[in-house]
């Protein structure tokens, strides 16, 4: 069976308080917003990181992965090819 992944969508200043060895990225893989200000994190759905449950990290948005390549593709977070 296949295990659906669940992105959350955090604002960096919650950066510190992210286990990464929770979720499949870590600092220097993350993926940030152009301006920055946000990153994404990854996890199995069924696996939700403590630090999401106990409330020490709020994600802004939860996706799916439809969900969070449609937002990968906004100018928010991809630069445009000229």
């Amino acid at each position: 069976m296949h295990r659906a992944d669940t992105y959350g969508i955090i604002d960096i200043a919650q950066i510190d308080s992210v286990d990464f060895s929770q979720v499949a990225e870590d600092r220097t893989t993350i993926r940030k917003s152009i301006d920055g200000s946000k990153f994404v994190i990854k996890w199995y759905h069924n696996e939700e990181p403590t630090f999401i449950t106990d409330g020490s990290v709020t994600p802004l948005q939860t996706l799916t992965h439809a969900e969070c390549l449609a937002l990968m593709a906004t100018a928010e977070w991809t630069e445009p090819i000229e």
